[in-house]
């Protein structure tokens, strides 16, 4: 059924690989209800749990429509990034429109629901697919690498982080910065043993991951993230005297189905989203539309890169199928109540434990129908043994540069510029978005205009339009 022959892979391996790539982003099941309610203060414990439900439903949709329909080992969930947007736009509309959040978040699914309808259009027509085959060969190949340092920077900073006493956040991006440990210490005060715990614990995960892979263990992620979970609970039971599993003692089990169907499923109020003036809702659904279009075509781009799925033009097989399977992923987020549902970069760690079919997008799929009865459990997995994991992956990534023309400043220039901007600005789409720019604008002003195409032009200008209009 998913080919696996053709990869030279098997059974095994695809569904450690899926097991990887869960372990790898199971921190969005409780981020993005957190995010989406301001951690429950926003719509109460009530709509926190359906945004929860909603997180874990939709992902397993999207993520399993693309096992079967494109047989891909890519895995969704709601963007991050595009789900921080979606929480401001509803807070926007509340205070606009003086309704709660609660009935602001059911305006604003509107969004998302318009935005998957019209992508499902665009990819079987192979519009999504055109705009692919429509940027330059040199960014395509670029990409991987800058996702690669996007993930290292990811891993090193916003992913594993500690609020002081003073409800300051510092990232073990900090902890390098300092200039001596007693500045960092002194900052940090009681939370500076959790934060060498951080460190400790991720680089003893990295180290096992690199050791492995090096003697060819296609597990080394998992084995290594695992390795890391162990001696970071370790630690904070010898160390920190805290017991890492006394959650699970007061944890609830039973998935919150009710609350989803009283207030995300299937809870749309067009009359309502609309009220906010026509030119302000279309500017919305555009913007949605044209982050999450980049953001997917670069991770797809990107993945596939390392995975070896790109033939000699940079085109991937099935491209309009693997862009399909994200359009219904994000329906199945409108239709369950959560932000867009997107291709996830961490699938890239599945990628390089092995996975090549839809079998690993498969188990992680079924992980996350899990996740409704185990997420308890799931919690457990600690940032920095995932920290691990992405550093390890954007290494592995950054050595995708040696497909890039070296000797070719139309492809090294917005190369370097997507090198720099997907980590500072945290988007694949922003830093697509600007290569183009940069490649139309030397193109144009060397007298070789003829040789972008007229998506092309289309493209940086609709991203100038972004960047620079204000509407």
């Amino acid at each position: 059924m998913f080919n696996m022959e053709k990869y030279n892979s098997n059974p095994k391996t695809e569904i450690m690989a899926g097991l990887t790539t869960f372990m790898t982003m199971s921190y969005i099941v409780a981020l993005n209800p957190n995010i989406l309610t301001g951690f429950g203060a926003n719509g109460g414990q009530e709509l926190w749990n359906a945004v929860f439900m909603a997180t874990c439903l939709a992902s397993a949709i999207g993520t399993i429509v693309m096992a079967f329909y494109a047989d891909k080992p890519f895995v969704m969930a709601p963007g991050m990034g595009l789900n921080s947007f979606f929480a401001v736009v509803v807070a926007n509309i509340a205070v606009l429109t003086g309704m709660s959040y609660t009935d602001s978040f059911q305006s604003a699914l509107c969004i998302i629901l318009i935005e998957g309808v019209l992508f499902i259009i665009l990819s079987l027509i192979r519009v999504r697919e055109k705009i692919v085959e429509a940027i330059p060969l040199g960014i395509r190949m670029g990409i991987g690498p800058a996702i690669g340092l996007m993930l290292m920077n990811i891993g090193f900073g916003s992913n594993a982080g500690i609020f002081t006493d003073d409800g300051e956040y510092y990232v073990m991006r900090d902890f390098f910065g300092a200039m001596t440990p007693k500045i960092i210490a002194d900052k940090l005060g009681g939370s500076y043993s959790q934060m060498v715990m951080y460190v400790v614990t991720m680089f003893i995960g990295l180290f096992v991951i690199i050791l492995l892979d090096l003697r060819g263990k296609k597990s080394a992620v998992l084995v290594g993230m695992i390795t890391a979970s162990i001696i970071y609970w370790l630690g904070e039971l010898i160390i920190l005297d805290n017991n890492p599993f006394a959650g699970l003692k007061t944890a609830h089990w039973a998935p919150p189905f009710k609350d989803m169907a009283q207030l995300t499923l299937f809870k749309f109020d067009f009359k309502d989203f609309f009220s906010i003036g026509i030119f302000t809702a279309v500017t919305l659904i555009i913007t949605f539309c044209m982050i999450d279009m980049f953001d997917t075509i670069g991770t797809l781009v990107g993945a596939a890169s390392r995975a070896n799925m790109l033939d000699k033009e940079g085109r991937m097989p099935k491209m309009k199928e693997a862009l399909t399977s994200d359009a219904i992923g994000t329906i199945s987020g409108s239709l369950t109540g959560t932000s867009t549902v997107t291709t996830f970069v961490e699938s890239a760690t599945g990628v390089e434990a092995g996975g090549r079919t839809g079998l690993t997008a498969l188990t992680a799929g079924i992980m996350f129908l899990l996740c409704m009865f185990i997420a308890p459990i799931v919690a457990l997995i600690p940032a920095p043994a995932t920290s691990s994991a992405l550093i390890y992956v954007g290494i592995i990534m950054l050595m995708g540069l040696k497909n890039i023309n070296l000797e070719d400043k139309f492809d090294v220039v917005p190369c370097m510029i997507m090198l720099i901007t997907m980590p500072i600005s945290g988007s694949i789409g922003h830093g697509i978005g600007l290569g183009l720019i940069t490649y139309t604008v030397m193109k144009v002003f060397t007298g070789k205009a003829k040789d972008v195409s007229i998506l092309c032009y289309v493209i940086a200008i609709l991203f100038l339009i972004k960047f620079f209009v204000i509407v």
